[in-house]
C-alpha cells in the first residue's frame, strides 16, 4: 500500500474529536484552536452541506441538539446557518449553565477549519451522499490532498470519494470494510478494501474490534489503527498498550495528559 502524507506522522498520536466535545463546543473554530494550542496535529470534524452548496462542518444534519435553530442544514443557506448560536447548548455541568451561549460562536465552513492551520490535518466525516462532490471539490481547490483525510460508515460513500479524487485523498476504511478485516483479522489477515486506515470504535454491533489480534494483523498490511472515540483514562491506557496507532477522543486534554506521561507527546504546537 502506498504512503499517505496524511499517515506519516509518528505514532501513536492523538485526533481531537470534533475539537474535543466534551471540553469546548463541538465542530467550532474555537474547540480547534484549543486543541491546537494543546499540540494537536490532527483533528476530526464533519462535513454537512447547506441549501446553497456550502460545506460546512457539522456533525448532525438538523440544527436542533447544538444550536439555537432548528430544522436541517441542508434546508438553510450558509447566511442562515451562520446566524446559529453554536454554543447554544454547551455545558460542563450536564445542563446547568451555558457559560458560552450568546458568546458569538459561530458555525464554521470547512474552507476555514482547513485553512487556519497549515500545519494541521484534518480528519473529515462525509455524513450524506450530497455532500462527497462539494468536499472532493473544496479539498482540491484548497490543493489540501496531503492534509485531509475522509471516513465514513458508508463504504459506498467512500468508494464515491476514491474516484472523484482519482485516489488522491487517503480514506478510512467504511463499516463493511472493518467488518471484513475484522473476521480476517482472527487469520491474521487485513484487506482494507481500498481504504487506508482503519479508524474503528473499540466495539461494534456488540462485537468487539479492537483487539491483540486486530491491531497485529492490521500492522502487519501496513495499515494504521485509529480509535475512537475515547474519553477514559484506564481505555487510553489499554489502548495504547494494544498498540494503535490514534486515539480519537472528546477530552484532548485528558488524551494528551495520559500520552504526556507514558513519553508518547511528540507533537509540538501548530501555529495559526
Amino acid at each position: 500500500m502506498a504512503a499517505r502524507p496524511y499517515l506519516d506522522s509518528p505514532t501513536p498520536f492523538g485526533i481531537a474529536h470534533r475539537g474535543g466535545s466534551k471540553e469546548h463546543p463541538e465542530n467550532t473554530l474555537e474547540a480547534f484552536q484549543a486543541a491546537v494550542d494543546l499540540g494537536y496535529r490532527y483533528l476530526e470534524t464533519d462535513a454537512q452541506l447547506t441549501r446553497d452548496g456550502v460545506v460546512v462542518a457539522f456533525h448532525d444534519e438538523v440544527l436542533d441538539r447544538v444550536t439555537d435553530l432548528t430544522g436541517r442544514v441542508a434546508d438553510h443557506s450558509l447566511a442562515q446557518v451562520r446566524r446559529a448560536d453554536a454554543a447554544h447548548r454547551f455545558s460542563l455541568d450536564a445542563g446547568r449553565s451555558f457559560p458560552l451561549r450568546g458568546r458569538g460562536v459561530r458555525i464554521p465552513t470547512l474552507e476555514q477549519v482547513i485553512g487556519a492551520w497549515p500545519d494541521v490535518r484534518i480528519n473529515v466525516d462525509a455524513k450524506t451522499e450530497a455532500v462527497v462532490g462539494p468536499l472532493v471539490a473544496l479539498v482540491a481547490r484548497l490543493d489540501a490532498w496531503d492534509r485531509v483525510c475522509v471516513g465514513s460508515f458508508s463504504d459506498a460513500r467512500l468508494r464515491r470519494v476514491r474516484r472523484l479524487s482519482g485516489g488522491r485523498l487517503c480514506t478510512s476504511m467504511g463499516r463493511g470494510a472493518v467488518a471484513a478485516a475484522r473476521t480476517a483479522s482472527l487469520r491474521g489477515r487485513f484487506p482494507t478494501l481500498g481504504g487506508d486506515c482503519a479508524q474503528v470504535p473499540v466495539r461494534q454491533w456488540g462485537v468487539r474490534v479492537v483487539d491483540e489480534a486486530f491491531v497485529r494483523a492490521a500492522h502487519r498490511a501496513g495499515v494504521q489503527v485509529h480509535v475512537w472515540t475515547i474519553d477514559t483514562r484506564s481505555e487510553m491506557g489499554r489502548l495504547l498498550d494494544l498498540g494503535v496507532d490514534g486515539i480519537m477522543s472528546d477530552r484532548p486534554s485528558l488524551l494528551r495528559d495520559v500520552m504526556l506521561r507514558r513519553g508518547l507527546w511528540r507533537s509540538p504546537t501548530a501555529g495559526p
